[in-house]
């Protein structure tokens, strides 16, 4: 049980990587409390599944680019769960087109959900690890962040903004005690892939030959999670199965 006792809040908690990395949490013992903008009824199905760990559960309705919600559930969290020690960052939208087609809602969405959305958090979280004098932040960015994508300018500019948020938080809370790193996932076997894995030779450019699954980016933020990983701040972990060497 390398998280027992833990409280881990988790964005974006109610499908895909969000939610394997909330079920890969709860297994090794932390209560978890998801954060979801729509799909209340989702979220809860994994906290449903998640107390079958013997561990204490929540979903909270929030749309993560409003400062002041995050703000409140932030403080709805910690009262209801007594402290935060992990923030997992895994929200995130896709608005895939040519950059001459992405029209300024479309952009808006995408940076406010990944990029403003991860800062929010962090913000509304800061003085909660900073009193505690620990605490592991996790991002979640992508290889398109590093690499850039054609029709993913929007994504790859959230992404790659995410890279810089985390370098600058871990630089700012290391003499605290605090860690923050980032995971750059590449092709997963997610809802928000199909459309990358159904295009001929997509896998051609991954030199392991397989798309990742959603455990393998939970193993890495689990590992980034417990204490294993203490002496390790603003580093950006590819799982990708080579694809950005």
């Amino acid at each position: 049980m390398k998280l027992q006792g833990k409280t881990a809040i988790i964005t974006g908690g109610s499908r895909g990587i969000g939610k394997a990395i909330a079920l890969k949490f709860a297994s090794e013992g932390a209560n978890i409390a998801i954060i979801c903008a729509a799909n209340i009824e989702m979220a809860n199905s994994v906290c449903q599944s998640a107390t079958e760990y013997g561990v204490k559960a929540m979903a909270f309705k929030c749309d993560v680019a409003d400062s002041n919600e995050v703000t409140k559930v932030v403080n709805t969290i910690i009262n209801q769960f007594g402290s935060v020690d992990i923030l997992v960052n895994s929200a995130g939208v896709i608005r895939d087109n040519l950059l001459i087609s992405i029209s300024d809602e479309d952009y808006d969405a995408v940076m406010d959900t990944s990029l403003k959305g991860t800062f929010n958090m962090i913000r509304a979280c800061y003085y909660q690890f900073i009193r505690k004098k620990s605490g592991k932040i996790i991002n979640l960015s992508s290889t398109t962040g590093l690499n850039g994508n054609v029709g993913q300018a929007n994504y790859s500019a959230a992404k790659a903004g995410i890279v810089g948020l985390t370098k600058s938080v871990a630089r700012e809370l290391a003499q605290r005690g605090i860690c923050c790193n980032a995971i750059a996932p590449g092709v997963i076997e997610t809802e928000m892939t199909q459309e990358v894995r159904k295009k001929e030779n997509a896998m051609d450019s991954i030199p392991m030959k397989r798309y990742g699954t959603v455990d393998d980016v939970a193993n890495c933020a689990l590992f980034l999670a417990t204490s294993e990983s203490d002496y390790i701040t603003g580093e950006v972990i590819r799982v990708d199965g080579g694809l950005a060497i």
